[in-house]
């Protein structure tokens, strides 16, 4: 019996790094796909092998619409079908909304929303021809359900993203396929500027647990909608944030200035 078959986007590093190390530990064989770091991109690799399964790599552009999601049938291709996508890769910006240029605004939007769209009709597709189910997760953020001062077309596409979410999980769900979202907070990742920090060691006042979390506990919640133990699990978003969204009332009656509203 062949191993099943995950495709992690964005993979080279952060969350999506952490995502295909844990679903190779799960038995599975793992496509990585990187934009800028082949050499990140590798040593995901490596560390898929290390933990039993095959590794395949391809660069993804999602600025390069609509070949770029071509790669997740290459990689389909190369492992011998496809039963998980992960849709990882992201960016962002810092931009005052009145400040954000039209090209960086779809820029945003192509790789945070109509990239996860593309490379999930790609996978879909595929399952549904496999006839074997599958399962799709993708990673949005807390800005699926909260905004953010200064990010106006990230909170636009994961919010776009969350609601794609639900709308696939209805319609692939007589396929056996399930979707979900995982949305994270503050993670200590490249993206957030803290590539190796421990987490332990970093104060955070303002988030319950007091702590950014490590990419490894996103990658659990992961694993368990990706794996076999979350089968009635469909539609959902799971929120890995130490309970900063929960926080609401409590940071209006505490900020002290408003520093909140500047970038």
């Amino acid at each position: 019996m062949t191993a099943p078959v995950a495709v992690v986007t964005g993979s080279d590093s952060g969350i999506g790094r952490a995502t295909a190390a844990r679903l190779a530990r799960l038995g599975m064989d793992v496509g990585v796909t990187w934009n800028t770091d082949r050499a990140g991109a590798e040593a995901t690799a490596a560390e898929v092998e290390k933990a039993g399964g095959r590794a395949a790599v391809e660069h993804v552009d999602l600025t390069r619409l609509p070949e770029a999601a071509d790669a997740v049938d290459r990689l389909a291709e190369r492992l011998g079908g496809i039963d998980v996508l992960v849709n990882n890769a992201g960016t962002g910006t810092a931009t005052p909304f009145t400040d954000i240029g039209l090209d960086t605004f779809r820029q945003v939007l192509d790789v945070d929303l109509t990239g996860p769209f593309l490379c999930g009709q790609h996978a879909a597709r595929r399952m549904i021809a496999q006839g074997r189910g599958g399962r799709i997760v993708n990673v949005t953020s807390v800005h699926e359900h909260q905004p953010k001062v200064g990010a106006a077309p990230y909170c636009a596409a994961k919010g776009g993203l969350g609601l794609l979410t639900q709308v696939m999980a209805l319609e692939l769900a007589e396929h056996g396929i399930l979707v979900n979202s995982v949305a994270p907070g503050e993670i200590a990742t490249p993206m957030t500027g803290q590539e190796d920090t421990d987490v332990t060691d970093e104060s955070r006042p303002g988030v319950p647990l007091g702590r950014p979390g490590d990419a490894r506990e996103v990658a659990e919640v992961i694993a368990f909608l990706a794996g076999g133990t979350g089968s009635y699990v469909t539609g959902a978003s799971w929120t890995v944030d130490g309970g900063m969204t929960r926080m609401g009332p409590m940071a209006d009656s505490h900020l002290r200035d408003g520093s909140w509203r500047r970038v």
